[in-house]
């Protein structure tokens, strides 16, 4: 089965819908799959939703979609960084679902496992308890959480091999694994495609078995909030 397709336009191809449920990898500015997002935002497919830990910034990741009035809901857990989704959300033009981050990774996670739903204390006593049902399990109180199931996964990783197995650095480990595993269909790009067997199998954090599509490209290293200090007197 070819997964190795020659740009994200191609690998998305017959993919998209409108009002598709589209789950997505990234965390802060690391590990965005920056390439499918502007290849989504380019293909004109509208009144999308997102589960995403972030929303990007303004000119990049989902902040491009947003830009463009392409997404009507964001399922996330950190929004700060990007002034026209807040302009959008507090103008009542964008859906919010928030979820604090572990409850997200794990919802993606349980939608890949095939779990429509778990219990989590996370949430009790707050407004993200609202509307949902609660119970008590050794006299302590846990609310329930549906899993994400998605129509669509995008994720980014460092290194991949021909059959979807994948390798993410760092904080780009984060999201984008339970991203790929809860979608029906999952396209990842990649800064680096290997042949079988080249990669260690004890290394791998994603098993091809959850990829679909593969596109291999160039990608924009980005820092969210550069911090420095004076260099110290020689």
């Amino acid at each position: 089965m070819k997964k190795v397709y020659g740009s994200a336009t191609e690998a998305l191809e017959g993919v998209l819908s409108d009002g598709m449920l589209i789950a997505a990898g990234g965390f802060g500015l690391s590990g965005i799959p920056e390439l499918l997002l502007a290849a989504i935002r380019d293909s004109g497919v509208k009144d999308l939703t997102f589960a995403s830990n972030n929303a990007g910034v303004d000119d990049f990741g989902i902040g491009i979609l947003l830009q463009t009035r392409q997404v009507k809901k964001m399922i996330s857990s950190y929004v700060g960084e990007n002034a026209e989704f807040m302009r959008q959300y507090l103008s009542g033009e964008l859906e919010l679902e928030f979820n604090p981050q572990g409850t997200l990774a794990e919802r993606m996670r349980a939608g890949g496992a095939g779990i429509p739903g778990f219990y989590t204390k996370t949430g009790v006593g707050t407004v993200i308890a609202e509307g949902k049902d609660h119970r008590d399990f050794n006299g302590q109180t846990y609310i329930m959480e549906e899993g994400i199931f998605a129509d669509l996964s995008i994720v980014k990783a460092w290194k991949a091999d021909t059959t979807g197995n994948a390798i993410f650095r760092k904080t780009a480990r984060n999201f984008n694994p339970p991203a790929a595993m809860c979608g029906k269909i999952c396209i990842m790009e990649v800064e680096e495609i290997v042949e079988p067997g080249e990669l260690d199998p004890d290394h791998i954090h994603l098993p091809g078995i959850y990829v679909h599509r593969i596109i291999q490209g160039e990608h924009e290293k980005r820092i969210e909030q550069r911090t420095t200090r004076p260099r110290p007197a020689a």
